[in-house]
């Protein structure tokens, strides 16, 4: 018997519709349960084939047991080696290598020197930094906000130089990133699930949380939404997210992707609506049982990105000359 678990924190409607959802398909190898952890020893495997986690950004101790568990040959959704190495601003920098249009965004260093750092720990970073040249790049208003992310805190909208430097100062030892607004016509909340299920959702932030799904007026072409879809699929492979969504605002015309790093994304009923809901219940659940029945005990479960797959293919090619070399070399000292 394979074991489907899902590690979540407060929220409700999503894990338990999950755990209902799988365990009424019928599979008589597979069932689904909300994960128990008791003694998490090292090397150990779990009792799980597939982890759906919901939590892991929040609690280091879950990232720590959930990488413990893919190493015993749990496949974890999503993958907790690259979650952990992932944020925003890397995002961004992909999409532009992609050619997925993204704002305009500059990292910024700490405003508060880090925990144990001083002024020699500095000495690469030019100061004062080109300011004048950062705000004439980027344009009035701009979004101020976590490199990493963090959903919607210490978030800055900013209208002048004057906020910028007072909300800086604010931010202590947060690495933040400077980015243009895109002032939209049309804005889209994308499920995508296994890298092939994609839900493209119009969705509007400006309104209150519970009404950001319910959108009045004629819904968008069929040839933005396929734009859309095709952008989200490209940036979910390069990134390797089997469980994120993709939010994309629409300016004359062009589909920007504005945030793409939410692995563990918000499907609670109340907020996303009950047909959105089906959606992405019924889908994770497909998509957990089809990694469950092609999970192999004790093996390397994982999935990876199209960028860490093709990092590690070309190095693997470089290798290969010099391996042949070597080999050639010992021999002739052979004889």
């Amino acid at each position: 018997m394979k074991k489907i678990g899902i590690l979540h924190g407060m929220e409700r409607s999503f894990p338990e519709a999950f755990v209902e959802r799988i365990n009424k398909m019928g599979h008589k190898d597979i069932v689904a349960e909300p994960v128990s952890i008791d003694k998490v020893e090292q090397g150990e495997p779990s009792d799980y084939a597939v982890i759906i986690d919901r939590i892991s950004q929040d609690v280091p101790f879950y990232r720590a047991y959930l990488k413990n568990a893919a190493i015993g040959g749990a496949a974890v959704i999503n993958n907790p080696f690259w979650w952990s190495a992932d944020e925003k601003f890397f995002n961004n920098a992909l999409a532009v290598k992609l050619g997925v249009p993204v704002p305009k965004t500059v990292l910024l260093p700490s405003h508060d020197r880090p925990t144990d750092t001083g002024e020699a720990s500095f000495s690469n970073l030019k100061f004062p930094l080109s300011w004048e040249k950062i705000f004439e790049y980027i344009g009035w208003p701009a979004y101020m906000k976590p490199h990493s992310g963090g959903g919607w805190k210490s978030v800055y909208k900013l209208s002048n130089m004057d906020e910028f430097f007072n909300a800086y100062k604010e931010t202590g030892q947060l690495v933040m990133m400077l980015q243009e607004e895109i002032i939209f016509e049309e804005y889209f909340r994308c499920y995508c699930i296994g890298r092939k299920y994609v839900r493209v959702m119009q969705y509007e932030p400006r309104n209150p949380h519970h009404l950001r799904y319910v959108i009045s007026g004629k819904p968008a072409s069929d040839k933005l939404v396929k734009q859309v879809h095709d952008y989200v699929l490209k940036l979910n492979h390069a990134l390797g997210y089997d469980f994120n969504t993709v939010e994309m605002a629409v300016r004359n015309g062009i589909p920007y992707a504005i945030d793409f790093c939410n692995p563990a994304p918000d499907a609670d009923v109340h907020s996303v609506g009950q047909e959105n809901f089906e959606w992405v219940v019924e889908h994770a659940a497909r998509y957990a049982v089809e990694r469950a029945q092609q999970q192999k005990a004790g093996g390397d479960n994982l999935s990876w990105g199209s960028y860490v797959n093709n990092s590690v293919a070309a190095f693997l090619k470089s290798e290969k000359p010099a391996t042949k070399t070597t080999s050639a070399k010992s021999k002739s000292t052979k004889k």
